[in-house]
Order: structure tokens, then C-alpha cells, then sequence
């Protein structure tokens, strides 16, 4: 599967919106693990990994940040994520990076496994 932006339901009520994920309807593999960035300096870029077998879904929970993909061939493709009922689903094996964070910006992680230092590829040439 490539990578892809991801729709979530939105619940929508004067009280206040709603969104929801429900495995297995919502992702297309089971969460191990999720972790958030936030408090990111103006600035600062996250990521500039991948992962050897690891898929991962990431969504801007507020603010907003870009995920940036860049394919072995070089090729960037920009997503702007601002929404929290959409949802970047990056597959193992994809160079990413995560820039222009907005001032109280929180990204949510969601990860196909538990986290091993041994599953990132950290230099892009290592990629399949």
C-alpha cells in the first residue's frame, strides 16, 4: 500500500466535533504502539528516518505540520496535515521528515510495531 492520506469520521455537534478509530476499520494494521510530538521549536525538523518494517499513521491532533516524503529516486511530495480527522498512513520502508510545525502543534503516532532502535534507517541510500 503507498502512502496515503486517510479520512476519518467526523462527528459533528454544537457541543463540540468528534473523531474516531476503530481497528480494524480505521487503519489499515493494528496499533502497537502511539507516541506525540509536541513543543517542537520554531523551526527544528523531526524525522528524517524510516523504517524497515514498521507502518505508521500520523495525524495532527492540533495546529499543524508538514510530513514530508521523498522517494528513492529523490522525489519529494509534501502533505500538509491541519485536520485531526485526517491521517498520513506511511508504509515501512518510506523516507520521511516533519517540518514548519505551528506554535502548539501536536502530531499523534500511531505504529504497527513496539519500538526497536533496530527497525529506523537512518540514511536514505539504505532504503529498498
Amino acid at each position: 500500500m503507498p502512502v496515503e492520506l486517510l479520512s476519518f469520521p467526523k462527528i459533528l455537534d454544537p457541543r463540540g466535533n468528534l473523531t474516531f478509530l476503530q481497528n480494524p476499520n480505521s487503519i489499515p494494521f493494528h496499533i502497537k504502539r502511539v507516541f506525540w510530538l509536541y513543543d517542537v521549536p520554531g523551526g527544528e525538523k523531526r524525522g528524517a528516518h524510516a523504517y524497515k518494517t514498521q507502518d505508521e499513521v500520523i495525524i495532527a491532533l492540533s495546529g499543524s505540520f508538514d510530513v514530508v516524503i521523498t522517494n528513492a529516486d529523490g522525489e519529494t511530495q509534501k502533505y500538509s496535515l491541519n485536520r485531526p480527522y485526517y491521517g498520513l498512513y506511511i508504509p515501512a520502508q518510506t523516507w520521511r521528515h516533519i517540518e514548519n510545525f505551528s506554535t502548539n502543534s501536536v502530531g499523534l503516532h500511531l505504529s504497527s510495531h513496539l519500538y526497536d532502535p533496530a527497525d529506523y534507517i537512518w540514511e536514505i541510500d539504505r532504503i529498498k
